[in-house]
């Protein structure tokens, strides 16, 4: 077998489907040219003389992915939980992301939250920045040393924020069409610009057709906010009297699914409409589940999502929520599931850890491409978990091993990061 070949030995889990994993005990993963060879219970002569590394009891999963964060937020969480979306954002976001004007407390604001994301059990993240070209560049050249897969996003804004974070709709344009070659020109292995309006209330009708411009001319991807706040929801209607609905919105401009990949935090009140607008255009929905309840935005409908058949994943939303932890968003994910259905509505059964699993690794690995499996030919980003500090009389089953870090884990666990094969060094 030609190519450069290395083998992982361990407890090795995946998603089969949305439903059911995949469970390979003591089993050999194969690694060829950065993308997944197989899976062997009993190692093929052919591959005999490879290196191997055996990790023994440990679990090995795919890389997790991040569907949504804040980069600009990280020092503020824990704060400010007393208060709603649109109160938060003037008192707590906007004066932080004023902050990066300055490049000094930029590397240090970015710093510390490029390690905590390094050790933390995810491979792959979409980053909001600010709108600050300069600083952008900063986090981008912090992540793309980390080995991290990540999207990044200068943030557009021109109406409904501070003066200090506005830029005139021209400016904002011409910014990020400067950002964007600024990045093409650094040629980043792993690290890739995604076009972010903040949302429809900060972007205006004249800004948002520059973006759709932009995305067309340089086919880029989008990320945005949806549907997260009554109130906000209530002023984009005002706003965009054209838009039947939230979505509609970003439809009318271009960025909204269809030959523009998109993604979309949130979701929490998504009507029909929109939810089937999603599901023709392919529209990507980072659930984010802890900042929903940290802001009394509500309780997405994230079974409803599944049944329909969207592409879901999930996202921190630092700093809205509290930590880069995705098993912490996948049992915060379970919870609010089970609250759903108890309190709202008893036709949407609770979720399983079985799709919350999925969420985190192939649902939204999607958005990356072929990534979050251990399926043949998808790109080789795998995580050890030594789950050894969470003592038991017995030595449970590999299933209930996953379930225990589910809902017990955290960066601790995390023994080793494969990135599209590359080890990380942690």
């Amino acid at each position: 077998m030609n190519g450069s070949i290395f083998i992982l030995k361990g407890n090795i889990v995946y998603s089969k489907s949305q439903t059911e994993f995949a469970i390979c005990e003591h089993s050999y993963l194969v690694c060829r040219d950065g993308k997944v060879d197989g899976i062997y219970r009993t190692l093929p002569f052919r591959l005999g003389g490879n290196p191997i590394r055996d990790f023994g009891d440990c679990l090995i999963i795919p890389g997790m992915t991040d569907l949504h964060t804040h980069g600009s937020q990280y020092a503020l969480r824990g704060t400010g939980m007393d208060r709603e979306l649109l109160e938060w954002l003037e008192t707590a976001p906007f004066p932080e992301e004023a902050k990066f004007s300055d490049v000094e407390y930029a590397k240090k604001a970015y710093g510390i939250f490029v390690e905590d994301l390094k050790k933390s059990p995810v491979t792959r993240a979409c980053v909001f920045a600010t709108v600050h070209r300069e600083t952008v560049m900063i986090l981008m050249d912090l992540l793309e040393k980390s080995g991290l897969e990540t999207y990044v996003g200068k943030v557009n804004m021109d109406r409904n924020c501070p003066e200090s974070l506005r830029e005139k709709t021209a400016l904002s344009a011409s910014e990020t069409k400067t950002w964007i070659r600024q990045v093409q020109e650094r040629r980043y292995r792993n690290t890739h610009p995604i076009l972010t309006p903040r949302f429809i209330p900060a972007c205006s009708d004249e800004l948002m057709d520059c973006l759709s411009r932009l995305q067309k001319e340089y086919r880029l991807p989008v990320q945005s906010h949806l549907s997260e706040n009554p109130e906000e929801i209530r002023w984009v209607k005002e706003l965009r009297p054209d838009a039947e609905f939230y979505g509609e919105a970003y439809d009318k401009s271009g960025l909204f699914g269809g030959e523009c990949k998109t993604v979309m935090a949130h979701c929490v009140h998504s009507s029909e409409e929109e939810i089937q607008l999603m599901k023709e255009k392919g529209v990507f929905v980072a659930h984010c589940p802890e900042s929903n309840a940290n802001l009394a935005s509500g309780i997405a409908p994230a079974r409803r999502f599944l049944d329909r058949g969207l592409s879901v994943g999930l996202g921190s939303d630092a700093a809205a929520g509290t930590s880069l932890n995705i098993f912490a968003v996948m049992r915060q994910a379970l919870q609010a599931s089970k609250l759903r259905w108890r309190i709202l509505d008893k036709n949407e059964k609770p979720l399983t850890v079985e799709e919350v699993f999925y969420m985190a690794t192939k649902g939204g690995g999607e958005f990356f491409g072929k990534a979050g499996s251990f399926e043949p030919g998808y790109e080789f980003d795998a995580v050890v978990l030594d789950d050894s500090r969470m003592k038991s009389p017995e030595q449970p089953d590999i299933r209930s091993c996953l379930e225990r870090l589910i809902w017990l884990g955290d960066e601790r666990e995390v023994r080793e990061k494969y990135v599209k094969g590359v080890r990380l060094e942690l």
